[in-house]
């Protein structure tokens, strides 16, 4: 076997170590990613990642498609196996030589009396696949049963087939800038298209670390959905310079970084001491500053009050499964509900945070409404000292399709498809009156 063939093999035995860990020990891809591609190029860790990504992203296409020509359930390693020699063969249009043979070859190491089997059905799939495919229904079928009720519960069959389509594509890459005043500049240095909301957006691929820029701090990556919560806040200080702003749950930093940019006081408050880590590496990088502490927001009690506080809160994170296509297999149905009990201690102990006047900002990258409205009618209920103030559409770059008719921010994946979608995000204005 050629060298070739030995990283073809060891890609692929990469790619099947990561999608094991998603769908059968509840592990996240990113955490796991870098244990198994160490030895890897770039050229091939990139192609580890978009295999798993494909086959995550068209997970239940890929079974139907499966299911057509295996008589009885295979074991979890020869299944996922054949998962992704399809994905290769139905959406990336790997030779077939290439994706079955290797796919054999991984299924003999240790199931051997399958290996037959894996290549009658991968052959199969080569030949016909491409036929079943297009009689299928790839949004509903992609999207498990819970979320796709709820999103139809909660936004309607258009936004919700549309957003399943938008979880079947390749994200772009967005960026924030140190200085949103040379976007024209940035915007020029990195290939990029200026955003309405002032985020800069390119096609995706390659190393972040390697693009220009990166070094010297001028920017950091960040969805354009998840840079409007701190805007918000941005807009109601009125700019934000010299005022004070705690950001709770604030790793890995982008919001902190935003606020400091913009002249902001900032502490950061975060319970995982390794994400602080990660927030102060940034931090360092893009020479901006803040106070760190390493605390349960629930019970830290900052020096003085605040001009205003940013919770973004931790959730079932469905908003981002455009950009992280394992979390339908890691997140279960009954997340968001618990999630929300977490959520509203969090918004309690922010609201006790500001001065007389202040601002709270509460936002979720989840579109579970269990994790939105129902958390600030909780608190607003409990505290009368607290006020709902309507987000205009000024404080989002002039996007009234992100503010909702009662004035709290509302994104969706199925929105911008022009320019390529963008995360989903709820965030709702508060004031101490």
């Amino acid at each position: 076997m050629s060298s070739h063939q030995d990283t073809d093999t060891v890609s692929r035995n990469a790619a099947y170590a990561l999608l094991h860990g998603a769908l059968r020990a509840q592990r996240s891809v990113d955490e796991d990613f870098d244990k198994h591609v160490s030895d890897l190029a770039p050229r091939d860790r990139a192609f580890v990642r978009l295999l798993v990504a494909t086959t995550l992203r068209r997970l239940g296409q890929i079974d139907a498609v499966l299911k057509e020509f295996v008589s009885r359930p295979p074991p979890d390693r020869v299944l996922d196996l054949m998962r992704l020699g399809a994905a290769q063969l139905l959406f990336l249009e790997t030779p077939a030589y290439a994706a079955v043979g290797i796919m054999v070859a991984l299924t003999k190491r240790g199931n051997e009396p399958q290996a037959g089997m894996v290549n009658a059905v991968l052959r199969r799939v080569s030949e016909k696949g491409a036929g079943i495919l297009a009689a299928q229904n790839a949004a509903k079928l992609n999207t498990p049963a819970w979320l796709w009720s709820s999103w139809l519960a909660a936004y309607g069959e258009p936004a919700t087939i549309a957003t399943a389509e938008a979880h079947m594509q390749e994200p772009a890459l967005d960026f924030s800038l140190k200085n949103p005043a040379e976007a024209a500049d940035w915007a020029k240095r990195l290939d990029a298209t200026p955003l309405p909301t002032g985020s800069l957006r390119r096609a995706g691929g390659g190393r972040i670390q390697d693009l220009d820029g990166f070094a010297e701090g001028g920017w950091w990556i960040q969805d354009a959905a998840a840079a409007l919560p701190a805007k918000i806040v941005l807009h109601a200080l009125g700019g934000g310079a010299g005022k004070t702003v705690i950001d709770l749950c604030a790793a890995p930093g982008g919001k902190t970084a935003q606020l400091a940019a913009a002249g902001c006081h900032v502490t950061a408050v975060d319970l995982v001491a390794d994400r602080l880590s990660l927030l102060r590496d940034n931090l360092a990088r893009l020479g901006l500053s803040a106070n760190v502490a390493t605390a349960d927001a629930r019970t830290w009690q900052p020096s003085e009050l605040a001009d205003a506080v940013l919770l973004d809160a931790p959730c079932s994170a469905t908003g981002t499964i455009r950009r992280h296509p394992d979390l339908p297999h890691l997140k279960r149905e009954t997340d968001p509900a618990r999630l929300a009990g977490l959520q509203t201690q969090l918004l309690e102990a922010a609201a006790r945070m500001v001065k007389p006047g202040g601002h709270i900002l509460y936002s979720v990258c989840s579109l579970q409404t269990e994790e939105r409205k129902g958390v600030v009618s909780a608190v607003l209920e409990k505290d009368a000292g607290l006020t709902r103030i309507k987000i205009p559409a000024e404080a989002v770059g002039g996007e009234s399709q992100f503010v909702t008719p009662t004035g709290e921010l509302r994104t969706l994946p199925s929105q911008w498809p022009e320019r390529g979608g963008l995360d989903g995000f709820y965030g709702a204005l508060l004031q101490r009156t």
